[in-house]
């Protein structure tokens, strides 16, 4: 995301008006998390404009990877109308076989980013948990709208449970997590495999993720670095249609879905003053209702995607380890986990 942001950064330019729209915003955010950067105004408008920012975001240079991880591309093969998925794969050399394996599916408001925006935080996981870490390279809307990436990160997830052996995974022990847009699919991914009656989920690990459309209806809401522009044309971008009240297409918006009971556990990390705080807590709240337990970790004055911005925050590095220990809870060996 800090990639996102400074691509963007540049792409819009800095507009004095813009700033001083801005300072009461600001004026939430806690002082760890503050940086200059939060004073650019931000936000996706057109085709035109996610264009120029891939550009941007592919000149950037991605976070340093964690020691003692080894990263490789792998494909997916193309099965009947599914086309073939490329895969990114972070491994430790000599990791306890079978472990834990946990699908990615990286952020960028479904029309932006790559799995190398999370190579930082895969090989973490790779590394300090001892697990096979897949991130998927799904297709991008507006060219590959809903259900592209949903079906992309589906034959990805059906891959890795059918190389488990070869993978050497534990089937029993895969989560599928992601941040902001791949929060969102990730979501919407245990919703087609529970309905589906697989491949097995274990875990839902989502870190501030893009849940429900009907945000960018909200005249009310607006946050920074992501916005509700960036956030009204992402959704209309990936539904193939203008936002609106009524979405009859299931797996589209993850919160749209009435009857969450059975789907597996999760964990959400969001900020209070993030553009997707109301629906994260909406969400786990209606977990938790349906019987489905849902850890929330929630942080005071954090923006969207903060922890890329200000990483050594204290606040930014309990989120992060706190999502690092709720995704090795969820791939522990039964034994270790009782």
């Amino acid at each position: 995301m800090k990639r996102l942001v400074l691509a963007l950064t540049v792409l819009l330019g800095l507009a004095g008006a813009g700033v001083a729209r801005r300072r009461p915003k600001l004026a939430h955010v806690a002082p760890e998390l503050r940086s200059p950067v939060l004073y650019v105004p931000m936000s996706l408008r057109s085709d035109r404009s996610v264009t120029i920012g891939r550009k941007l975001l592919s000149a950037q240079q991605p976070d340093a990877m964690a020691a003692g991880v080894d990263r490789r591309t792998d494909v997916v093969p193309a099965s009947g109308d599914q086309l073939a998925v490329p895969v990114v794969i972070y491994d430790r050399p000599g990791r306890v076989r079978p472990s834990g394996a946990l699908l990615w599916i990286h952020g960028g408001g479904l029309v932006m980013g790559t799995p190398v925006d999370g190579d930082g935080l895969c090989s973490r996981f790779a590394s300090e948990l001892d697990i096979v870490v897949v991130s998927v390279d799904y297709r991008l809307a507006p060219e590959h709208p809903f259900p592209a990436g949903l079906h992309d990160c589906n034959a990805a997830l059906e891959w890795l449970h059918a190389n488990a052996g070869s993978l050497g995974v534990d089937p029993a022990r895969v989560v599928v997590g992601g941040d902001s847009a791949g929060g969102g699919l990730a979501a919407c991914l245990a919703q087609l495999a529970h309905d589906r009656g697989g491949p097995p989920i274990c875990f839902q690990l989502l870190q501030y993720p893009m849940l429900d459309d009907r945000t960018a209806l909200r005249t009310d809401a607006d946050a920074l670095t992501w916005t509700n522009t960036s956030n009204r044309y992402a959704w209309s971008a990936y539904l193939g249609h203008p936002v609106r009240e009524d979405e009859p297409r299931p797996y589209a918006s993850a919160a749209r879905r009435t009857d969450l009971g059975g789907l597996p556990p999760a964990w959400i990390g969001i900020g209070t003053i993030d553009l997707f705080h109301t629906e994260s807590i909406e969400y786990a709240t209606r977990l938790e209702a349906a019987g489905v337990p849902c850890d929330v970790h929630v942080v005071p004055g954090m923006y969207h995607a903060a922890e890329r911005m200000v990483p050594k925050a204290p606040s930014m590095i309990a989120l992060i380890d706190a999502m690092t220990a709720a995704l090795g809870a969820a791939v522990a060996p039964t034994e270790l986990a009782r």
